[in-house]
């Protein structure tokens, strides 16, 4: 992939895949995160193989289906909002982003007209 600098540090997990779950790219707070698992000795790995069943189905359908998939979860006593979306290059599907924010237990909400 092309090297985005911000990225490397950037203070959320940000992790890349394929269309076919193979990691292809995944930044410093991705590769602490998932140190246990290999951190980024994972590029290049499929994601499929590293996910309990019901995850790994999820994950298929959305690389077949191209759609997002957004949702919160608390693990250790810290809450994250999961961000997971199709990404394009030339308008040709290419695989999925997962971003992963630490967010405070109660956070504002803002409506804007």
């Amino acid at each position: 992939m092309t090297d985005h600098a911000w990225i490397k540090e950037f203070p959320a997990e940000i992790t890349v895949c394929d269309g076919d779950g193979v990691v292809v790219d995944m930044n410093d707070k991705s590769a602490a995160s998932n140190a246990a698992d290999g951190g980024y000795a994972l590029v290049g790995q499929s994601l499929l193989g590293c996910h309990p069943e019901e995850a790994r189905r999820k994950l298929e359908r959305l690389l077949d289906t191209q759609q997002a998939n957004i949702y919160t979860i608390e693990k250790g006593g810290v809450k994250k909002l999961i961000y997971q979306s199709p990404w394009y290059e030339n308008g040709e599907f290419r695989g999925l982003v997962e971003l992963e924010l630490i967010i405070p237990r109660e956070m504002p909400h803002f409506v804007r007209d």
